[in-house]
């Protein structure tokens, strides 16, 4: 008799969770994966881009070429080459014959644009991080803390039972005794419960969400626009006709009046135009997904820790309208399921239940332990 309980011990002992430590606080992924993937992609897409035409440029030199006039020397080309390039103007003539100009100075500042449309992407995961994450990081230290610290008072329960049913000498009164407490809810643990219920009643976290996804597909449907803007006017024209008569040359008889221009690396500007524009068009119903995500609860994570003692947010219809900052957590949990220990325990003992013949027997998880520790051999009938 003493070895069946020093082995019930054993097994209760070693059904506690460990002391998590301090590293916990450091491991919490305050960022969803499918947000962390939106950054990555939208903030270093363009700068990869941007990298590599700016290299490009340093290491090819000059990037347009005009043809001057054959009586021009070198110096006088390469004066008109960058004549041409920092004025980017086209010169040409309408229907009628009247001279009209284009301006063609955004092809100029295309790269830098980039390095501000990365900039701006990055703006959302910047009002996340510091408006939001930090409370967010003190509601999963708090939630994560407690429902292990829960499972881990179901088994000193469990533990305490044992030892009182062991020195108790009606056995009986015992499970009399333990029957009132379950209609009482002497079992319940209402700190863990009373907070998530809370929670349903702020909207703190779930706006900057929204918000945070708001300003997100308002600056890829804005970097779209911008792409298609250039491609209607002027990606579709890589040579130009340049006018140098200004200033002290305006007088020179031997100065044609326009020089044909080519611009060199046209089709790289409309290759990275493109690649972004698709990847942005690609990543907006991405967005719209994440933000989606708010309009449903994910019972799964609760559905298993309904096997805590009184932890019934699911049963008692406590869910009610699924924005609100508890949906916001539940995803976050979700996510840091890894720093949540006690959720694989729980969630296997879910399964035996389900696979349990008289699911009577196991309600909660200290009727399963109970059960593992031998004390339904004692309850009476």
């Amino acid at each position: 008799m003493s070895l069946s309980h020093t082995a019930a011990e054993y097994m209760l002992s070693d059904a506690l969770l460990p002391d998590p430590g301090g590293s916990r606080a450091k491991g919490l992924r305050l960022e969803l994966p499918s947000d962390r993937l939106l950054k990555f992609i939208t903030v270093g897409l363009p700068l990869f881009l941007v990298s590599l035409a700016f290299a490009q440029e340093f290491s090819a030199g000059s990037q347009i070429s005009c043809f001057s006039p054959t009586n021009f020397t070198g110096k006088q080309a390469a004066y008109v080459d960058t004549a041409c390039w920092d004025s980017l103007v086209h010169h040409g003539f309408d229907a009628e014959g009247h001279a009209i100009t284009k301006s063609l100075w955004a092809l100029k500042v295309f790269p830098y644009s980039l390095l501000i449309v990365a900039v701006l992407m990055y703006m959302p995961y910047l009002l996340w991080r510091y408006v939001a994450a930090p409370a967010l990081h003190s509601d999963l230290l708090f939630i994560i803390d407690e429902l292990d610290k829960s499972y881990n008072r179901s088994v000193r329960l469990v533990q305490h039972m044992r030892r009182i049913q062991q020195t108790s000498t009606e056995p009986e009164r015992f499970w009399e005794d333990y029957e009132r407490a379950r209609r009482e809810r002497y079992f319940e643990f209402p700190l863990l419960e009373r907070y998530l219920t809370c929670k349903q009643h702020t909207h703190s976290l779930v706006f900057i969400y929204i918000l945070r996804n708001v300003l997100l597909l308002l600056f890829l449907a804005t970097t779209c626009l911008y792409l298609v803007f250039l491609h209607l006017n002027i990606f579709f024209q890589d040579e130009f006709s340049c006018s140098i008569k200004t200033g002290l040359l305006q007088a020179e008889p031997h100065i044609p009046l326009l020089i044909p221009c080519k611009l060199i690396f046209f089709s790289i500007f409309q290759l990275i135009s493109l690649s972004v524009g698709g990847v942005y068009m690609l990543l907006i119903p991405v967005v719209i997904y994440n933000a989606l995500q708010l309009c449903q609860w994910d019972k799964g994570l609760l559905s298993v820790y309904e096997m805590l003692p009184a932890f019934d947010l699911l049963s008692r219809k406590m869910l009610t309208c699924p924005v609100n900052d508890l949906n916001i957590i539940l995803l976050f949990l979700r996510a840091n399921i890894s720093q949540l220990t006690s959720f694989s325990r729980l969630n296997a003992v879910s399964a035996l239940k389900e696979d349990t013949a008289d699911k009577q027997d196991i309600d909660t998880i200290v009727d399963f332990m109970t059960l593992l520790a031998g004390l339904e051999a004692t309850k009476p009938k």
